[in-house]
């Protein structure tokens, strides 16, 4: 089984990801996380720069996501900044509440927005790989579900269902259809047909 080192300090991603992966692909936690200049302008960019850094820091396959929000109406706020959001705000509930504030305030009546996340997987300076899922919805207008973090308690996913739910209250939807379950599915897929893994 491969096995990839997680380039980051998020203990929420980490379990995350051992939850996506099951025993298909090892994900360990960095033993101390390094600070990375996150400065690609796109998710590619930023996941490789992650990926890197922990390559060269522990000499072992790394592999770094990168993710964000993005709402259609408020393009310039979050994107690849998504987690550097309002930094005087502590917490991601009161990020949350200023999203929908500022989108109510907004001119525009449209509240669709998408998550992205792309995983790159880095087993050598020649050899790095790319993978990218996304999930569609809309921006809610209050917070809800506590099963969730960052902004999953104002994202409401298109899901046929349309029962209004947010990713937060929804934890086995999210575990098969989220952004990061899409990149994860696509990474699988390769590396079992590849015999990379």
């Amino acid at each position: 089984m491969k096995s990839f080192l997680l380039a980051s300090g998020n203990a929420h991603k980490a379990e995350e990801f051992k939850e996506l992966f099951l025993d298909a692909i090892k994900i360990s936690a960095a033993l101390k996380s390094i600070e990375i200049d996150e400065s690609g302008e796109t998710f590619t960019e930023n996941s490789l720069l992650k990926a890197k850094a922990y390559f060269n820091t522990y000499k072992v396959p790394s592999m770094a996501d990168d993710s964000g929000l993005v709402i259609e109406a408020l393009p310039s706020i979050l994107g690849v900044q998504s987690a550097r959001f309002s930094p005087d705000l502590t917490e991601y509930s009161q990020k949350c509440t200023k999203l929908i504030e500022m989108l109510d305030s907004s001119n525009s009546k449209e509240r669709k927005a998408y998550f992205v996340c792309v995983l790159c997987f880095y087993l050598s300076p020649e050899e790095i790989y790319f993978f990218e899922g996304r999930v569609h919805g809309t921006i809610g207008t209050t917070l809800k579900g506590n099963q969730g973090f960052g902004y999953d308690p104002i994202f409401i996913p298109d899901r046929k269902e349309n029962d209004g739910k947010s990713l937060a209250e929804l934890p086995e939807w999210k575990n098969m259809f989220s952004h990061r379950a899409k990149a994860v599915q696509s990474a699988l897929e390769f590396f079992k047909s590849s015999k990379k893994a």
